[in-house]
């Protein structure tokens, strides 16, 4: 089959195999701490002191991984696809924008982060993005505004994923949909397969693992993404 345009959707298990962490244990904390207490707007609000030292942890994990296959993979694909590529990441490390700045992506290329950056932080007044390498505090005035504050550039629950409406568009005129390392249980992310369904694409998962919505996929293939990943970019180009 031969497909235009793509839209591939990333979650955590693609960053897996670097070392980076899942973030949700199977206890339900993330890296130790409640959802509640480090990633909402109201965690924020009510100590903003152990929110900057979560994420500041986070982003100084960044350092000590690099992208994998599967990242470098994409990057390829990227880089020689004719078509529209939009890949979409749930991911907030830099590791997708690492590997593609290893190549040069084609012109119908989009990177979409869609629950934000850590190596970006926001005015707190203005919402204007900055670059942010490291740490933050509560003291950490904006550039954007003489009384803002720098917050993570990070998506919380309760906050609109970025970039919603060209990630709809995309979805309804692409032909693939691929779901790399997702669990199926966060959304609006989840439910990205059933737009692309009534659009007409085709719809493949990649996982380690079946996820929750794996019957919701035309096809899947199952094993660490550093393996599945290349074989099923290597099969797109015949």
């Amino acid at each position: 089959m031969t497909h235009r345009n793509i839209v591939i959707l990333t979650g955590a298990g693609i960053s897996a195999e670097s070392g980076v962490p899942t973030f949700r244990a199977s206890d339900g904390l993330w890296m130790g701490h409640r959802i509640e207490d480090v990633a909402t707007p109201e965690a924020f609000h009510r100590d903003p002191a152990t929110v900057h030292e979560f994420y500041n942890a986070r982003r100084r994990q960044l350092t000590e991984v690099q992208p994998n296959a599967a990242h470098r993979a994409l990057a390829e694909l990227a880089a020689r696809w004719p078509g529209a590529l939009t890949l979409v990441t749930q991911n907030v490390d830099d590791l997708h924008a690492r590997a593609h700045a290893e190549v040069e992506p084609a012109s119908g290329f989009r990177l979409i982060p869609m629950h934000g950056e850590l190596l970006k932080a926001a005015c707190t007044r203005t919402g204007r993005i900055s670059d942010c390498p490291g740490d933050l505090t509560v003291d950490s005035a904006s550039p954007h505004h003489p009384e803002g504050r720098l917050r993570p550039h990070i998506v919380w629950f309760g906050e609109i994923p970025l970039e919603m409406e060209v990630i709809h568009d995309a979805l309804q005129a692409c032909d693939l949909f691929v779901a790399i390392g997702t669990s199926g249980a966060v959304y609006p992310a989840a439910g990205f397969v059933e737009i692309a369904r009534h659009a007409g694409a085709r719809t493949v998962e990649l996982n380690l693992e079946p996820s929750l919505i794996s019957d919701l996929f035309d096809e899947t293939h199952f094993g660490p993404a550093t393996r599945v990943v290349p074989e099923f970019v290597r099969s797109l180009s015949g």
